[in-house]
């Protein structure tokens, strides 16, 4: 239910997103971060396929990194079981994550699954290389 509310929260601010964002683009090119840019609102877009990638990261390595955030105390402080409220709060960004990839091999979307596996400039190659940029 919480990962089905969020992305109808996403859903919703998507054109006010989108309006920003066709501000800025004066080149023809940006490339951004968020969770608002679902794969099934990037094809209603007319995106092109070589003009979207999804990264999503694995239910660990989402943990591994949020344990080690400053920030992510603070957002569970008037929790009363802190350790349950980020375990609810990792599986909702788990499921929001499969849904992202589904999606994107359902619309033939580019979805790359990061476990940690790859370096930053491994995962900067393979987005390089789908969006046929130079390194």
């Amino acid at each position: 239910m919480q990962c089905k509310d969020e992305i109808i929260f996403y859903e919703e601010i998507f054109d006010y997103i989108w309006e920003d964002l066709n501000k800025v683009n004066q080149k023809g090119a940006v490339v951004t971060e968020g969770a608002a840019y679902f794969p099934h609102i990037m094809k209603k877009l007319h995106v092109p396929e070589e003009q979207y990638a999804a990264i999503t990261p694995t239910k660990d390595f989402q943990i591994s990194h949020y344990k080690e955030r400053e920030w992510v105390p603070y957002i569970l402080e008037g929790c009363s079981d802190k350790e349950k409220a980020f375990q609810n709060w990792m599986g909702r960004d788990s499921l929001f994550a499969d849904t992202v990839c589904k999606e994107c091999m359902e619309l033939n979307y580019l979805s790359i699954v990061n476990d940690g596996g790859n370096s930053i400039d491994e995962m900067v190659q393979i987005v390089s290389v789908h969006f046929g940029l130079k390194v």
